[in-house]
């Protein structure tokens, strides 16, 4: 018989099984590539002249100009 407060059947409820979402995953941020939250390691290339430089802390890859050619960088 339902309950009539809106949670349905016994252990369907928000919160239950695998469906958690993106906040679910321990993974969130630390999976590599071009993407916020990756981490401080890693570098910072060129997609027009591949050049290489590592990548500082708190300073996204995109904003950092190519010491080369002048093209906004990405990260590794």
């Amino acid at each position: 018989m339902p309950r009539g407060d809106g949670t349905g059947p016994t252990g369907q409820g928000p919160g239950t099984g695998r469906g958690m979402g993106r906040r679910g995953s321990k993974s969130v941020g630390r999976m590599g590539g071009n993407r916020p939250g990756t981490g401080i390691t890693g570098n910072c290339i060129c997609s027009s002249c591949k050049v290489v430089v590592p990548h500082k802390q708190g300073v996204p890859c995109y904003s950092v100009k190519c010491p080369n050619c002048g093209q906004a960088m990405v990260r590794d």
